[in-house]
């Protein structure tokens, strides 16, 4: 689906990949409603959108709330007259420790954000997207979704569970005028730990400024999933590392998971 002119709902468009998505699509000519928890990020983001303002419409939203979320779809369409398409792209990550560790509220408030804010909105507005000639479902999950990352299992899991629940409602809606986008970014240069309220231990934080890996910068994982959407791509990596790590979870599971725990056993606390 080419997203000029149409109606796109991005979630986490007030900062990181969704800001940038929020961004690009602006700049191809897309309405765009921006949706966030952060009355900052979105105050920011629209001081961003410059000429573009006009197309844009923000939305201070906790998507974990049901009965916000069902009331969402009838806003956004009074203000641009219909909908279009939805980035599912909010999301948060765990502290960076062992399961075993892991409060249950942060448990619970990885899975409610990840997993069913995604269910929420994509529910909210599909019935909308079937009346549409044309219209598209993109949800972001992550390579920790289809590889296991030790000091990340919550969240992976729920990340895993968005992956799962986009190849199902893909497939559910073959027959249907809507194509569904699942999206793996790998590194990606965010200030998600921040935003996530989560803060970095010692060793991960030394180790962020040598690691050999290069995160994408922001624009360009916003572009290359926009690109994904519009060429309707059932599937899309973002990132060398997604891409090479996804080929060798897919040739050996068990040695791709002992590779990355040789990586990251040392950032574990002790």
């Amino acid at each position: 689906m080419q997203v000029q002119n149409k109606t796109i709902v991005v979630t986490g468009g007030g900062n990181g990949i969704g800001r940038e998505l929020v961004l690009v699509l602006l700049a191809k000519d897309a309405r765009v409603a921006a949706v966030d928890i952060d009355e900052a990020g979105l105050d920011q983001v629209r001081e961003l959108a410059g000429e573009h303002t006009g197309r844009l419409s923000t939305h201070r939203l906790d998507i974990t709330d049901r009965e916000a979320v069902a009331a969402l779809p009838e806003e956004v369409i009074q203000i641009h007259g219909a909908v279009d398409g939805l980035i599912n792209g909010a999301g948060i990550i765990q502290p960076f420790v062992r399961v075993g560790e892991l409060d249950y509220g942060a448990i619970e408030r990885v899975m409610n954000v990840n997993f069913y804010g995604t269910l929420y909105m994509t529910k909210a507005f599909l019935p909308h997207l079937l009346e549409r000639p044309e219209a598209h479902i993109v949800n972001i999950s992550s390579m920790g979704g289809f590889l296991p990352v030790p000091g990340q299992t919550i969240y992976g899991a729920s990340k895993a569970a968005v992956k799962l629940f986009t190849e199902g409602l893909r497939s559910e809606l073959l027959n249907t005028t809507v194509r569904v986008t699942g999206v793996y970014p790998g590194a990606i240069g965010t200030n998600i730990a921040a935003n996530s309220g989560v803060g970095l231990n010692a060793n991960l934080a030394q180790a962020n400024g040598r690691s050999p890996i290069k995160p994408m910068d922001p624009r360009k994982a916003a572009e290359i999933i926009v690109k994904g959407m519009e060429e309707d791509r059932d599937r899309v990596l973002v990132g060398s590392d997604a891409r090479l790590m996804d080929l060798i979870y897919r040739l050996s599971p068990r040695r791709a998971a002992e590779f990355i725990f040789s990586q990251m056993k040392s950032l574990l606390p002790n």
